[in-house]
């Protein structure tokens, strides 16, 4: 990965560059942010607004500094249910509403206190495998969709035929990202989407009916609250819902991370996590406003930005305009959620297989000696806990689990083990930043 760009963090491309550049973006976030919802019970047409309205106000909060785009969190996928079950999706909106209130305190902390000492906690050993972590993680979520797992029936649904059509999508994304040149070597997710649901259509498993069924203009089925119902608090919904903002948390600084590594700007630095924090809890209040699941910075769009190297915030922005417009346009929702899974699994396995490999790259770029014990311990320790699975259950509607686990583990691991200034590699992670400029 070069640091050549094609577009900066605040150029704008030419309208008709700029429309198909942000129609990428949407497409790489739509089959995950539909998927929560599907999952989920709650609609995917407020799923749309929803991740558009909370990526539009994190840009506006970051101060148009981080093209990051926000859609629905799939950390929040088993609490959501559980809280449906107790409080119908009105008292999920209540949890959600409150797991944006943790980002939003958490975020008012970093900007009194400065983050020298959230950096210390979080050494290049920690950050670069819990990267690796949140790549990785998503793998059987790539792979469940390229090969068509049914989560209703708990199997794989004629798994051969969908992995042929997520192969051959695979196949054209990264021929495209290759070989193209000019403005086609800036769309190779685009052409991989279009050509895997081509080859998915001859081979039977589109189904257009929908489509035809679906009305030109609709308004998404919002729920809104004093308007639709009458909020309710419930402790329990609160204790399923909240502890997961730790998981969310630890996953957007790792994408900050990422993103840095990506663009080549200190974004921790500038505009400071503080707002990139309190966007997405903002984005998240905004999705609990309307009835849409938590939201959160995307792993898929991370990936697109590292492949085409565009970083421009105002094509983020266009692909969140175009998210809130599909959401009310009933036959081109419909359409696009015809694409099989299969394309999209297809496509999601090059992405968050490049999340893991920034990770890696973090651990190469700071020269971080994994021929240290202290640094294979701790690196070993959170791949296994995070990838795994592992869960330490609080009470019975509390659990941390997975990459928050990982990540409190590798803090703990580099708190006790000796020879800390091992962990730091070359300082690179640390260069430039100053305690003043995020306070």
């Amino acid at each position: 990965m070069n640091n050549h760009q094609e577009f900066g963090v605040h150029e704008i491309p030419k309208w008709n560059k700029w429309i198909i550049l942000s129609i990428q973006h949407l497409f790489a976030m739509f089959g995950a942010t539909i998927l929560v919802p599907y999952l989920t019970g709650l609609s995917p047409a407020v799923a749309l607004v929803s991740s558009g309205l909370g990526t539009l106000a994190y840009i506006v909060i970051t101060k148009g500094n981080v093209p990051a785009y926000l859609g629905s969190s799939f950390a929040f996928i088993a609490p959501i249910i559980a809280s449906t079950a107790i409080g119908g999706v009105e008292g999920v909106m209540i949890g959600s509403f409150m797991a944006g209130v943790v980002y939003a305190v958490i975020a008012i902390i970093i900007k009194g206190t400065g983050i020298h000492w959230l950096m210390k906690l979080l050494p290049p050993i920690v950050v670069g495998p819990v990267i690796m972590v949140i790549g990785l993680g998503l793998a059987s979520v790539a792979i469940n969709m390229a090969m068509n797992f049914n989560y209703e029936l708990g199997v794989f649904v004629d798994p051969m035929l969908h992995f042929t059509v997520a192969l051959i999508t695979l196949a054209i994304t990264i021929f495209s990202s290759i070989f193209l040149r000019g403005f086609f070597s800036l769309v190779p997710i685009l052409f991989g989407i279009v050509g895997g649901y081509i080859s998915a259509y001859f081979l039977g498993i589109v189904d257009f009916t929908p489509v035809l069924e679906a009305a030109w203009f609709r308004v998404p089925n919002f729920i809104i609250p004093f308007v639709t119902y009458t909020p309710k608090f419930s402790w329990t919904i609160i204790a399923l819902m909240v502890p997961i903002s730790v998981v969310t948390i630890s996953e957007h600084i790792g994408d900050q991370m990422v993103l840095s590594k990506v663009v080549g700007q200190d974004f921790i630095k500038k505009p400071g996590l503080h707002r990139s924090i309190l966007g997405d809890g903002v984005a998240t209040m905004i999705a609990s406003f309307l009835g849409g699941p938590p939201n959160t910075t995307y792993g898929e769009n991370i990936g697109v930005l590292a492949i085409t190297r565009v970083f421009s915030v105002f094509v983020i922005a266009g692909a969140a305009v175009l998210a809130i417009l599909f959401g009310f346009m009933g036959k081109i929702e419909a359409l696009i959620a015809t694409i099989p899974t299969a394309v999209m699994g297809g496509v999601s396995i090059l992405l968050f297989g490049i999340i893991a490999s920034s990770g890696l790259r973090m651990l190469i770029d700071n020269k971080v000696d994994l021929g240290h014990k202290r640094n294979l311990i701790i690196s070993s320790v959170i791949l296994v806990v995070g990838i795994g699975g592992a869960f330490i259950e609080l009470t019975e509607n509390v659990q941390i689990a997975g990459m928050a686990l990982a990540t409190i583990i590798g803090i703990v691991l580099h708190l006790l083990l000796s020879g800390k200034e091992q962990s730091y590699g070359n300082y690179a992670l640390f260069a430039g930043l100053d305690e003043k400029d995020n306070k």
